[in-house]
């Protein structure tokens, strides 16, 4: 599982694609379904940002992929709508609520940009 993702792997399908819904407990065992945790935990790419990750050559491998969910949990815990995420020399904007990469930046592209309609930033290490 070391090999980077494709762009377009992880997105759902039409019937998926709308605003996630909290929760639900699954009536046998007190816990959300696995269908619903990973819906919740998927990160979401637009089609402008799979054009702009393709044109730039930007792959993210599985666990990085993880470290960017993992960040998001925390920007939306403190209320994040939508957020610069930087990870070494990429920079994405992200829509917290959906999970979704609205675009994408190379460390070339990077240069001379102003971000704005943000409300945070989250570094990933």
């Amino acid at each position: 599982m070391n090999e980077p993702m494709k762009i377009g792997h992880l997105r759902l399908s039409s019937a998926n694609a709308g605003i996630r819904k909290p929760l639900q407990q699954d009536s046998n065992f007190g816990a959300p379904s696995f269908k619903e945790v990973l819906d919740r935990n998927v990160l979401k790419f637009s089609h402008h940002a799979e054009l702009r990750m393709e044109q730039r050559g930007i792959t993210f491998k599985p666990e990085t992929l993880s470290k960017i969910v993992h960040a998001l949990d925390q920007a939306a815990a403190k209320g994040a709508k939508d957020s610069l995420v930087l990870y070494g020399d990429i920079a994405m904007i992200v829509n917290v609520p959906s999970r979704t990469v609205v675009t994408a930046m190379d460390g070339k592209s990077l240069q001379g940009n102003v971000f704005t309609q943000i409300d945070s930033a989250v570094v990933v290490s």
